[in-house]
């Protein structure tokens, strides 16, 4: 019930893109800052931070705060740049430098909030280095998280990367390629569903954590957090910066209380960035 309730959500909120709806945005233009800040966010962690937030913090500094679902990365930056939603929480810098120099929007970051290691995950060996010659490996299929997951391949010695490559990277940039691997390029959602069919999955840290996995204690190699370019933000339509709703909860998110209810409730599985 609970993946349909989310896959429902995000469909009403794709058609609310198409038709337009008013009441999506009204609460959200850059010259009305009185109704709720409504955040559009990826179930896990981002709605469950964003949750925590609304139940516990947002009263005492007045801020009516709605938390939007959806279920894939795909939607929640038109729906930021539309205004069918005040602010997103769910991306990384270079997602969304990616995403803007695309398709000519100008999203902003606001405040870094947490880190989600990326990891590879598998039901076919306990260890990276058993994965046999042929191998598949899934890994995500959008730009800038599929160059993520060569590079962590490549840090791990699985394979090696041209040099200087960046988030453009794909399997065509590699150069070494040792156990001779073979990708298998899946919508970013789709990966750790594949686990059953492919001998690896390189796997975003919210998906991980959505499908019961635990990526501190279940990945075979995980991301290091040491200089990581991948925080997950909270961001909004340039010009909505300085909206007093988006600066409370901007506060909120990097409050000690978000800090000690992200260590409790992930473990490790994800890092607070602030």
């Amino acid at each position: 019930m609970r993946n349909t309730a989310k896959i429902t959500t995000a469909v009403l909120a794709a058609g609310a893109l198409t038709l337009g709806l008013g009441a999506c945005g009204a609460g959200n233009d850059a010259s009305d800052t009185s109704g709720p800040l409504i955040v559009a966010a990826s179930p896990v962690p981002h709605a469950e931070i964003l949750t925590y937030v609304k139940d516990n913090l947002a009263k005492k500094e007045g801020l009516d705060l709605e938390v939007k679902e959806f279920t894939d990365y795909t939607s929640q930056n038109p729906a930021t740049q539309d205004g069918s939603v005040g602010a997103n929480y769910f991306q990384n810098k270079p997602y969304l430098d990616d995403y803007n120099k695309k398709n000519g929007t100008d999203i902003v970051p606001v405040v870094t909030v947490h880190l989600e290691p990326l990891g590879l995950y598998s039901r076919k060996v306990e260890k990276a280095g058993d994965l046999k010659s042929g191998a598949t490996v899934a890994v995500p299929n959008d730009t800038v998280n599929e160059a993520r997951a060569l590079k962590l391949l490549a840090a791990n010695g699985l394979i090696t990367l041209k040099a200087g490559i960046g988030n453009e990277a794909t399997p065509s940039d590699i150069t070494k390629n040792p156990k001779n691997l073979k990708f298998k390029e899946l919508e970013a959602a789709q990966t750790p569903r594949s686990l059953d069919d492919v001998d690896a999955a390189v796997v975003n840290g919210n998906y991980a954590i959505e499908s019961d996995l635990e990526p501190a204690k279940d990945a075979l190699v995980l991301e290091s957090p040491k200089n990581n370019p991948y925080g997950n933000f909270l961001a909004v339509k340039k010009g909505q910066e300085d909206d007093p709703r988006v600066k409370k909860l901007a506060k909120l998110l990097t409050s000690p209380e978000v800090k000690k209810f992200i260590q409790d409730k992930y473990a490790g599985s994800v890092l607070a960035s602030f």
